[in-house]
């Protein structure tokens, strides 16, 4: 097997396991009206009006895909792990949404013109993320590009780097189960460009550097504020959430 179908399939197995307990985590499926009515606040801001169609790329259980399809849009879920689009499915299906569901690399989209394509916190994972997002422009070429990431890792600043190692102890002094079901192996982090972190330069670069042209950044403060809100004591809420914000392109 080549070495990018060996990343590949360490990818796609590492998330076919999480996809059992990864909506455990209020924060990779957020589902208080708050922080529901915010996200859905910004995605009608940030992308074309409905029924546009959309492509959902690295899907995961559907938080975005579920959200798009309820406010109207033509949603495209897209995602290499099965089990995560089989958690997606089961969700859609109790909701009565209907949603093109597609097992598949993430650099290997339908081309089918969409309107605009979105993703959430998937850049990270990707082994060549430069060759996806020119996949991408390719599946929605005169459509909107929206990344919706988070300021993490070695590329967060200082103050950010000791708040995420506070709640990091925090949740072990509670025994909180952690948010996935295991630490992602070191070796394949270290074939990820962004596997140590991301932040806005950084993904603004990306952006900058394809076929999508010229790319602007927006704090999504409105989405930290309802994530904050949705925590469940006076210390979490002190020591708040990792900064969001969106990179849009097209």
């Amino acid at each position: 097997m080549s070495q990018g179908g060996d990343l590949e399939r360490q990818v796609r197995d590492y998330w076919d396991l999480d996809a059992a307990t990864y909506d455990h985590s209020p924060g990779h499926d957020p589902q208080t009206p708050v922080e529901l009515a915010v996200w859905a606040a910004t995605l009608r801001r940030l992308l074309p009006p409905p029924p546009a169609r959309v492509l959902d790329v690295g899907a995961g259980t559907g938080f975005l895909t579920l959200l798009l399809a309820r406010e109207g849009y033509r949603v495209t879920a897209l995602d290499l792990a099965p089990g995560m689009l089989a958690q997606l499915r089961a969700k859609a299906q109790r909701r009565s949404l209907s949603i093109e569901i597609v097992e598949g690399n993430a650099a290997e989209p339908p081309r089918d013109g969409y309107d605009a394509v979105v993703e959430r916190h998937l850049v990270w994972t990707l082994p060549e993320p430069k060759s996806a997002l020119e996949a991408w422009h390719r599946a929605g070429p005169t459509g909107t590009l929206v990344l919706l990431e988070s300021t993490w890792g070695s590329d967060a600043g200082p103050e950010e780097q000791l708040r995420a190692r506070a709640r990091a102890l925090l949740g072990r002094l509670r025994n909180e189960p952690p948010g996935h079901h295991a630490e992602y192996d070191a070796d394949l982090r270290s074939e990820l460009p962004f596997g140590s972190g991301t932040s806005p330069e950084l993904l603004v670069g990306l952006v900058d550097s394809t076929s999508w042209g010229p790319a602007r950044v927006e704090r999504l403060r409105d989405v930290e504020w309802a994530t904050r809100a949705a925590l469940p004591s006076v210390l979490d809420r002190f020591l708040g959430v990792t900064p969001r914000f969106a990179v849009i392109a097209g």
